[in-house]
Protein backbone atom coordinates (compact mmCIF):
# COMPACT_ATOMS: atom_id res chain seq x y z
CA UNK A 1 0.00 0.00 0.00
CA UNK A 2 1.35 3.30 -0.65
CA UNK A 3 1.88 6.34 1.46
CA UNK A 4 -1.01 8.11 -0.01
CA UNK A 5 -3.42 5.58 0.75
CA UNK A 6 -2.15 4.67 3.90
CA UNK A 7 -2.41 7.97 5.24
CA UNK A 8 -5.87 8.21 3.86
CA UNK A 9 -6.97 5.38 5.40
CA UNK A 10 -5.34 6.70 9.20
CA UNK A 11 -7.41 9.93 8.80
CA UNK A 12 -10.47 8.44 7.96
CA UNK A 13 -9.98 6.15 10.98
CA UNK A 14 -9.16 8.90 13.02
CA UNK A 15 -12.12 10.31 12.24
CA UNK A 16 -14.24 6.87 11.97
CA UNK A 17 -13.54 6.52 15.75
CA UNK A 18 -14.63 10.22 16.77
CA UNK A 19 -17.85 9.50 15.29
CA UNK A 20 -18.57 6.16 17.01
CA UNK A 21 -17.19 8.52 20.53
CA UNK A 22 -19.66 10.83 19.60
CA UNK A 23 -22.76 8.17 19.06
CA UNK A 24 -21.38 5.78 21.88
CA UNK A 25 -20.90 8.29 24.37
CA UNK A 26 -23.67 8.82 27.30
CA UNK A 27 -23.61 12.49 27.50
CA UNK A 28 -26.52 14.08 28.88
CA UNK A 29 -28.90 16.37 26.62
CA UNK A 30 -29.08 20.43 27.79
CA UNK A 31 -32.43 20.12 29.58
CA UNK A 32 -31.20 17.70 31.57
CA UNK A 33 -27.99 19.26 32.38
CA UNK A 34 -30.43 22.33 33.77
CA UNK A 35 -32.75 20.15 35.36
CA UNK A 36 -29.66 18.34 36.67
CA UNK A 37 -28.40 21.39 38.39
CA UNK A 38 -31.27 21.27 41.28
CA UNK A 39 -31.95 17.38 40.92
CA UNK A 40 -28.09 16.37 41.34
CA UNK A 41 -27.29 15.10 45.68
CA UNK A 42 -25.60 17.90 47.00
CA UNK A 43 -21.73 17.72 47.43
CA UNK A 44 -21.38 16.61 43.68
CA UNK A 45 -17.75 16.83 42.52
CA UNK A 46 -17.86 18.41 39.30
CA UNK A 47 -18.94 21.59 38.87
CA UNK A 48 -20.80 22.87 36.54
CA UNK A 49 -17.95 23.97 34.29
CA UNK A 50 -16.42 20.79 34.40
CA UNK A 51 -19.27 18.94 33.55
CA UNK A 52 -20.04 21.25 30.06
CA UNK A 53 -16.67 20.71 29.02
CA UNK A 54 -17.43 17.07 29.24
CA UNK A 55 -20.18 17.46 27.54
CA UNK A 56 -19.38 19.16 24.49
CA UNK A 57 -16.31 18.21 22.06
CA UNK A 58 -15.21 21.10 20.21
CA UNK A 59 -15.88 20.21 16.85
CA UNK A 60 -19.74 19.65 17.77
CA UNK A 61 -19.33 22.66 19.58
CA UNK A 62 -18.56 25.25 16.40
CA UNK A 63 -20.53 23.29 14.40
CA UNK A 64 -23.41 24.21 17.12
CA UNK A 65 -22.25 27.60 16.96
CA UNK A 66 -22.57 28.05 13.06
CA UNK A 67 -26.33 26.34 13.10
CA UNK A 68 -27.66 28.16 15.42
CA UNK A 69 -30.99 29.46 14.64
CA UNK A 70 -31.47 27.45 11.80
CA UNK A 71 -34.68 25.77 10.94
CA UNK A 72 -33.06 22.21 9.71
CA UNK A 73 -31.14 22.22 12.74
CA UNK A 74 -33.96 22.60 15.21
CA UNK A 75 -35.35 19.57 13.29
CA UNK A 76 -32.21 17.42 13.83
CA UNK A 77 -32.99 17.94 17.23
CA UNK A 78 -36.60 17.27 17.32
CA UNK A 79 -35.62 14.22 15.58
CA UNK A 80 -32.61 13.42 17.88
CA UNK A 81 -35.04 14.10 20.72
CA UNK A 82 -37.56 11.35 19.86
CA UNK A 83 -34.57 8.97 19.41
CA UNK A 84 -33.69 10.11 23.09
CA UNK A 85 -29.70 10.24 21.45
CA UNK A 86 -27.74 13.14 23.13
CA UNK A 87 -26.29 14.57 20.92
CA UNK A 88 -26.43 17.65 19.58
CA UNK A 89 -27.30 18.91 15.97
CA UNK A 90 -23.79 19.95 15.17
CA UNK A 91 -22.24 16.46 16.56
CA UNK A 92 -24.92 14.68 14.01
CA UNK A 93 -23.87 16.36 11.16
CA UNK A 94 -20.44 16.26 11.90
CA UNK A 95 -21.06 12.11 12.13
CA UNK A 96 -22.66 12.13 9.35
CA UNK A 97 -19.97 14.10 7.17
CA UNK A 98 -17.47 11.53 8.59
CA UNK A 99 -20.31 8.71 7.31
CA UNK A 100 -19.82 9.85 4.20
CA UNK A 101 -16.32 10.19 3.96
CA UNK A 102 -15.88 6.60 5.13
CA UNK A 103 -18.43 4.76 2.85
CA UNK A 104 -17.29 6.48 0.18
CA UNK A 105 -13.49 5.65 0.67
CA UNK A 106 -14.93 1.66 1.73
CA UNK A 107 -16.93 1.56 -1.66
CA UNK A 108 -14.14 3.15 -3.84
CA UNK A 109 -11.06 1.16 -2.62
CA UNK A 110 -13.38 -2.02 -2.69
CA UNK A 111 -14.81 -1.06 -5.85
CA UNK A 112 -11.61 -1.82 -7.69
CA UNK A 113 -11.29 2.25 -7.53
CA UNK A 114 -15.02 2.97 -9.44
CA UNK A 115 -16.08 6.45 -8.93
CA UNK A 116 -19.23 5.24 -9.30
CA UNK A 117 -19.07 3.30 -6.22
CA UNK A 118 -17.58 5.68 -4.08
CA UNK A 119 -20.27 7.89 -5.22
CA UNK A 120 -23.12 5.35 -4.37
CA UNK A 121 -21.09 4.73 -0.99
CA UNK A 122 -21.06 8.51 -0.41
CA UNK A 123 -24.81 8.31 -0.91
CA UNK A 124 -25.13 5.55 2.10
CA UNK A 125 -23.07 7.01 3.88
CA UNK A 126 -25.32 10.40 3.81
CA UNK A 127 -28.79 8.47 4.76
CA UNK A 128 -27.29 5.72 7.42
CA UNK A 129 -26.99 7.92 10.35
CA UNK A 130 -30.61 9.01 9.55
CA UNK A 131 -31.68 5.33 9.12
CA UNK A 132 -30.16 4.68 12.36
CA UNK A 133 -31.83 7.14 14.00
CA UNK A 134 -35.43 6.46 12.16
CA UNK A 135 -34.71 3.17 13.57
CA UNK A 136 -34.14 4.06 17.06
CA UNK A 137 -36.98 6.36 16.71
CA UNK A 138 -39.80 3.98 15.90
CA UNK A 139 -38.38 1.03 18.41
CA UNK A 140 -39.12 3.72 20.85
CA UNK A 141 -42.21 5.04 19.98
CA UNK A 142 -43.41 1.38 19.91
CA UNK A 143 -42.19 0.60 23.04
CA UNK A 144 -43.81 3.77 24.49
CA UNK A 145 -47.17 3.08 22.72
CA UNK A 146 -46.73 -1.01 24.07
CA UNK A 147 -46.62 0.60 27.99
CA UNK A 148 -49.16 3.85 27.30
CA UNK A 149 -52.50 1.32 28.28
CA UNK A 150 -50.61 0.45 31.57
CA UNK A 151 -49.61 3.78 32.00
CA UNK A 152 -53.36 5.51 31.47
CA UNK A 153 -54.38 2.76 34.16
CA UNK A 154 -51.62 3.78 36.51
CA UNK A 155 -52.90 7.17 36.06
CA UNK A 156 -56.56 6.64 36.70
CA UNK A 157 -55.93 4.46 40.32
CA UNK A 158 -53.38 7.45 40.89
CA UNK A 159 -56.59 10.36 40.65
CA UNK A 160 -58.96 7.76 42.01
CA UNK A 161 -56.81 7.49 45.15
CA UNK A 162 -56.81 11.08 45.45
CA UNK A 163 -53.39 11.89 43.93
CA UNK A 164 -53.35 14.72 41.94
CA UNK A 165 -52.24 14.61 38.13
CA UNK A 166 -48.63 15.32 39.00
CA UNK A 167 -48.65 12.94 41.70
CA UNK A 168 -49.92 10.05 39.63
CA UNK A 169 -46.95 11.49 36.84
CA UNK A 170 -44.32 11.10 39.58
CA UNK A 171 -46.13 7.32 40.55
CA UNK A 172 -45.51 6.68 37.01
CA UNK A 173 -41.87 7.39 36.94
CA UNK A 174 -41.72 5.47 39.57
CA UNK A 175 -42.96 2.92 38.96
CA UNK A 176 -42.98 1.98 35.16
CA UNK A 177 -40.03 0.81 33.11
CA UNK A 178 -38.05 3.32 30.16
CA UNK A 179 -39.41 5.39 28.01
CA UNK A 180 -42.71 5.80 29.50
CA UNK A 181 -40.85 6.53 33.07
CA UNK A 182 -38.09 8.61 31.45
CA UNK A 183 -40.75 11.03 29.42
CA UNK A 184 -42.62 11.52 32.44
CA UNK A 185 -40.36 12.23 34.83
CA UNK A 186 -39.27 14.38 32.31
CA UNK A 187 -42.92 16.38 32.34
CA UNK A 188 -42.80 16.16 36.45
CA UNK A 189 -39.22 17.77 36.41
CA UNK A 190 -40.59 20.78 33.76
CA UNK A 191 -43.39 21.29 35.52
CA UNK A 192 -41.42 21.86 38.69
CA UNK A 193 -39.29 24.49 37.21
CA UNK A 194 -42.06 26.40 36.11
CA UNK A 195 -43.51 25.26 33.18
CA UNK A 196 -47.27 25.05 32.64
CA UNK A 197 -48.28 21.69 32.50
CA UNK A 198 -49.92 22.32 28.94
CA UNK A 199 -46.50 23.03 27.77
CA UNK A 200 -44.92 20.74 29.45
CA UNK A 201 -47.03 17.78 27.82
CA UNK A 202 -46.78 19.56 24.79
CA UNK A 203 -43.19 18.73 24.92
CA UNK A 204 -43.89 14.93 25.68
CA UNK A 205 -45.78 14.93 22.44
CA UNK A 206 -42.99 16.90 20.36
CA UNK A 207 -40.87 14.09 21.82
CA UNK A 208 -42.82 10.90 21.69
CA UNK A 209 -45.33 11.87 17.65
CA UNK A 210 -47.56 9.14 19.57
CA UNK A 211 -51.62 9.26 18.26
CA UNK A 212 -52.87 7.54 21.42
CA UNK A 213 -50.89 9.80 23.52
CA UNK A 214 -52.35 12.87 21.49
CA UNK A 215 -55.69 11.78 22.56
CA UNK A 216 -54.89 11.63 26.38
CA UNK A 217 -53.21 15.02 26.04
CA UNK A 218 -56.44 16.56 24.13
CA UNK A 219 -58.54 15.06 26.81
CA UNK A 220 -56.40 16.09 29.95
CA UNK A 221 -56.27 19.72 27.93
CA UNK A 222 -60.16 19.69 27.80
CA UNK A 223 -60.23 18.83 31.04
CA UNK A 224 -58.60 21.65 32.57
CA UNK A 225 -60.68 24.43 30.65
CA UNK A 226 -64.55 22.50 30.99
CA UNK A 227 -64.04 20.22 34.10
CA UNK A 228 -65.45 16.60 34.19
CA UNK A 229 -64.25 13.47 35.65
CA UNK A 230 -60.70 12.86 33.96
CA UNK A 231 -60.40 9.13 35.71
CA UNK A 232 -63.31 8.05 33.83
CA UNK A 233 -62.25 9.97 30.51
CA UNK A 234 -58.80 8.71 31.05
CA UNK A 235 -60.16 4.85 31.58
CA UNK A 236 -62.05 5.11 28.41
CA UNK A 237 -58.96 6.14 26.49
CA UNK A 238 -57.32 3.18 27.83
CA UNK A 239 -60.12 0.56 26.83
CA UNK A 240 -59.70 2.27 23.23
CA UNK A 241 -56.04 1.63 22.98
CA UNK A 242 -56.05 -1.92 24.07
CA UNK A 243 -59.35 -2.76 21.38
CA UNK A 244 -56.90 -0.39 18.80
CA UNK A 245 -53.99 -2.77 19.82
CA UNK A 246 -55.68 -5.68 19.40
CA UNK A 247 -57.27 -5.29 16.27
CA UNK A 248 -53.85 -4.41 15.02
CA UNK A 249 -52.58 -7.57 16.45
CA UNK A 250 -55.14 -9.34 14.39
CA UNK A 251 -54.42 -7.05 11.01
CA UNK A 252 -50.96 -8.07 11.00
CA UNK A 253 -51.84 -11.73 12.05
CA UNK A 254 -54.06 -11.79 8.29
CA UNK A 255 -51.79 -9.70 6.56
CA UNK A 256 -49.14 -11.33 7.62
CA UNK A 257 -48.41 -13.61 4.12
CA UNK A 258 -48.70 -10.59 2.00
CA UNK A 259 -45.81 -9.18 3.93
CA UNK A 260 -43.82 -12.01 3.83
CA UNK A 261 -44.46 -12.71 0.22
CA UNK A 262 -43.09 -8.96 -0.46
CA UNK A 263 -40.18 -10.00 1.21
CA UNK A 264 -40.00 -12.93 -1.14
CA UNK A 265 -40.38 -11.40 -4.34
CA UNK A 266 -37.75 -9.04 -3.20
CA UNK A 267 -34.91 -10.64 -2.17
CA UNK A 268 -35.67 -14.10 -4.84
CA UNK A 269 -33.83 -11.93 -7.37
CA UNK A 270 -31.00 -11.13 -5.21
CA UNK A 271 -30.85 -14.41 -4.37
CA UNK A 272 -31.31 -15.81 -7.78
CA UNK A 273 -28.48 -13.74 -9.47
CA UNK A 274 -25.86 -14.53 -6.36
CA UNK A 275 -26.24 -18.53 -7.06
CA UNK A 276 -25.83 -17.96 -10.59
CA UNK A 277 -22.46 -16.21 -9.77
CA UNK A 278 -21.67 -19.05 -7.45
CA UNK A 279 -22.06 -21.61 -10.46
CA UNK A 280 -21.33 -19.65 -13.96
CA UNK A 281 -19.38 -16.76 -13.00
CA UNK A 282 -18.63 -15.64 -16.83
CA UNK A 283 -22.57 -16.12 -17.41
CA UNK A 284 -23.55 -13.10 -15.25
CA UNK A 285 -20.49 -11.22 -15.20
CA UNK A 286 -21.15 -8.86 -18.41
CA UNK A 287 -24.36 -7.50 -16.14
CA UNK A 288 -21.29 -5.76 -13.95
CA UNK A 289 -18.68 -4.90 -16.71
CA UNK A 290 -20.95 -3.86 -19.58
CA UNK A 291 -21.36 0.09 -18.97
CA UNK A 292 -23.74 0.80 -21.92
CA UNK A 293 -26.02 -2.12 -21.18
CA UNK A 294 -25.79 -4.27 -18.62
CA UNK A 295 -25.64 -1.42 -15.70
CA UNK A 296 -29.09 0.10 -16.66
CA UNK A 297 -30.54 -3.45 -16.52
CA UNK A 298 -29.14 -3.75 -13.51
CA UNK A 299 -30.68 -0.13 -12.58
CA UNK A 300 -33.92 -0.95 -13.82
CA UNK A 301 -34.48 -4.04 -11.97
CA UNK A 302 -33.33 -2.51 -8.52
CA UNK A 303 -36.31 -0.17 -9.38
CA UNK A 304 -38.59 -2.73 -10.37
CA UNK A 305 -37.78 -4.66 -7.34
CA UNK A 306 -37.95 -1.40 -4.93
CA UNK A 307 -41.42 -0.45 -6.57
CA UNK A 308 -42.82 -3.96 -6.30
CA UNK A 309 -42.11 -3.55 -2.56
CA UNK A 310 -43.53 -0.72 -1.69
CA UNK A 311 -46.90 -1.29 -3.56
CA UNK A 312 -46.95 -4.75 -1.51
CA UNK A 313 -46.47 -2.60 1.70
CA UNK A 314 -49.08 -0.28 0.59
CA UNK A 315 -51.42 -2.66 -0.10
CA UNK A 316 -51.15 -4.86 3.11
CA UNK A 317 -50.64 -1.90 5.31
CA UNK A 318 -53.70 -0.99 6.95
CA UNK A 319 -54.43 2.04 9.48
CA UNK A 320 -56.96 1.22 12.26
Amino acid sequence: MDVPVLVTVLVLAVFFGYGVYLFIRGRRSEVEERLGRYTAPIGEPETREAARGARRSPLGERLERAISGRGFAENIRTQLARANLKLTAGEFIAATVISVILFAFLAYFFGHHNPLFGLGGAVLGFFAPRWYVSFLQQRRLNAFNSQLSDTINMLVNGLRAGYSVLQAMEAVAEEMGPPASEEFRRVVREVQLGLSMEEALNNLLRRVPSDDLDLMITAMNVQREVGGNLAEVLDAISFTIRERIRIQGEIRALTAQGRYSGYIVSLLPVVVAILIYTINPDFIRPLFEDRTCGWPVLGFAALGVIIGNLVIRKIVEIEV
